[in-house]
């Protein structure tokens, strides 16, 4: 049996951390659903940005759109709407399958945005209504500036995929913000049953560290923040608070770990994907992570619901000269500005591509 399956089996979700029009167009994506239990994906401005960048499959699309007066972001988030809504189609059988628990799609606000709080809530509450499907997520980085931003948006019955944390600090403040937003919509007499995520980056702890301490702590740094991470999920989803909203209707909110795909070349290809693997978690992974999970037939134990040795692991780093806390600071930050980065070059490229099929027409 595939690995894949296997995984599907145990309780954990696949998600693709891919999409393109081809994907859809050519039904690799079905397959992917069919052969390789894939059942939910997730995207974000890189993925798009290779997508248009690479391809002439979005040359009419965008066309049209330019022919109607379009530009920029607002023709961009038209664009990865036809895709994402297609993708939220093909879901759906496995959303209503499993009551919503699984089958979605994940959008995020413009980067830009990662900062302002007023401007990310109304970004998310606009791209909801635009897509018009129950099982899309709506990704909102977990910065400072973002958290009352996840708050609202859950209190208004947006499902969200927290994005950007990187710590078990990270992690606990979004799920209370998570939180806080269910209560309030209990207290307002409103159905609880929101839908979310929360998105612990994993394999960049390791790229951060790599070279800087013993052989032997080699790509161990990004496993042991999840698996203290891990443990702080189950402590807070038996906590009695969130037994409470539960009692009341509400769905807990999931943890889903980014970032797995292998980035040693001298490392297993599904280093982080066997070692994360339990049940009611999300693990959303690279096209070529998820092909190479499909050739393997055997996983390793189900992560410990205590955190297993992770505090000894962590001590070890510590003791090298490693401070997670800051790190994990510093890799919020790099991830929003990498996100940023990338922002502006799908821009770049949107206006190139713009640029280009006007003047074809022109001609």
């Amino acid at each position: 049996m595939k690995a894949t399956q296997l995984l599907h089996n145990l309780g954990q979700s696949l998600w693709l951390d891919n999409i393109t029009r081809d994907l859809l167009n050519s039904g690799t994506l079905d397959r992917y659903i069919e052969e390789l239990s894939v059942t939910g994906l997730t995207s974000n401005p890189t993925i798009f940005d290779h997508a248009i960048k690479g391809s002439v499959d979005y040359d009419v699309s965008i066309r049209e759109k330019l022919a109607n007066g379009e530009s920029g972001e607002a023709l961009f988030f038209d664009v990865a709407l036809e895709d994402l809504t297609r993708a939220a189609d093909l879901f759906r059988p496995i959303y209503d399958r499993t009551n919503g628990v699984d089958g979605w799609v994940s959008l995020e606000v413009s980067p830009l945005l990662a900062y302002d709080t007023a401007s990310t809530l109304a970004a998310a509450k606009d791209l909801f209504a635009r897509a018009a499907r129950t099982n899309l997520l709506i990704k909102i980085p977990g910065t400072k500036e973002g958290l009352p931003a996840i708050e609202e948006a859950i209190f208004s019955g947006i499902p969200v995929n927290v994005t950007l944390l990187f710590s078990r600090e990270h992690y606990v403040a979004a799920a209370e913000a998570f939180l806080r937003g269910i209560e309030r919509r209990i207290e307002a007499g409103l159905d609880p049953s929101v839908g979310s995520v929360a998105s612990v980056f994993v394999s960049r702890w390791d790229a951060a560290v790599a070279g800087k301490v013993p052989a032997e702590l080699s790509n161990k740094l990004g496993i042991a923040i999840a698996e203290r991470t891990y443990k702080a999920c189950r402590t807070l989803l038996g906590s009695p608070r969130w037994q409470r909203v539960y009692n009341a209707g509400a769905r807990p909110q999931r943890l889903l770990w980014a970032s797995t795909g292998t980035k040693d070349p001298k490392a297993s290809d599904i280093l982080y994907v066997k070692a994360l693997a339990a049940p009611f978690t999300v693990n959303t992974m690279p096209e070529n992570t998820l092909k190479a999970l499909a050739e393997h037939t055997e996983l390793g134990t189900i992560l410990s619901a205590d955190g297993g040795d992770c505090e000894e692991v962590l001590a070890k780093f510590a003791k090298a000269g490693i401070d997670a806390e800051s790190l994990a600071a510093q890799l919020q930050d790099e991830g929003a500005k990498s996100f940023v980065k990338s922002w502006n070059e799908l821009m770049t490229v949107i206006a190139s591509k713009s640029a280009a099929l006007k003047k074809a027409v022109a001609s």
